[in-house]
């Protein structure tokens, strides 16, 4: 069995916000490997996340950023479950850091749910016929798998909650979310942004 030392179980919990027993069972599993040892507190945190989501979130606070020339602006509105989380180092990063991932990437909607029927069905009709197009002669089903794959990429780019996040694009900004929610131990929610430019 794999020693695992004080000093690097500080290293994770320093790195990852989670309880010091978690950080410790996580190097366990694997194998005292630190990169592994964060996947492995991410996914446990994701699915404790993913618990929490019934829960109500009415506390949070609205995050804003201006740049420097003072032609583009943001506001996000991120919600939790008390007052306390609201204040807390992580939840205040990962506001300021949204608000930043926002005006970079430049989310249309919050999620998939928000695209208006009409604008999906028009969006795919272009995509079946570029895609055909494309790949002349080829099946029906190898076309309509391309363009399934063409969809997924419209809503990376489109929806905020499925964009890789800016500072990792291993990870969707879902996940960073549900991830701030694990280490807070609340329900953590992207609830609206605003992004204005001007002229835009």
């Amino acid at each position: 069995m794999t020693e695992i030392d004080a000093k690097t179980v500080m290293e994770l919990r320093r790195q990852t916000g989670a309880p010091m027993m978690e950080c410790k069972a996580a190097l366990a599993e694997a194998k005292g490997d630190m990169k592994l040892a964060v996947d492995v507190l991410r996914k446990r945190g994701i699915k404790a996340a993913e618990g929490r989501m019934g829960r109500e979130a009415k506390e949070g606070l609205i995050f804003s950023y201006i740049h420097h020339n003072g032609k583009l602006g943001v506001l996000a509105e991120l919600t939790c479950e008390t007052d306390f989380v609201a204040r807390n180092e992580e939840f205040q990063k990962f506001g300021k850091d949204l608000c930043l991932h926002i005006a970079a990437m430049k989310p249309r909607y919050l999620n998939r749910e928000e695209i208006d029927a009409g604008t999906l069905a028009k969006e795919r009709e272009i995509l079946t016929e570029q895609t055909k197009t494309g790949m002349p002669g080829k099946p029906a089903e190898v076309v309509a798998k391309a363009v399934e794959g063409k969809i997924a990429k419209f809503f990376q780019e489109t929806c905020l909650l499925d964009q890789p996040w800016v500072h990792d694009e291993k990870v969707t900004v879902d996940t960073v979310a549900k991830s701030v929610g694990a280490k807070t131990g609340e329900n953590v929610q992207i609830r609206r942004f605003v992004r204005m430019e001007l002229g835009g």
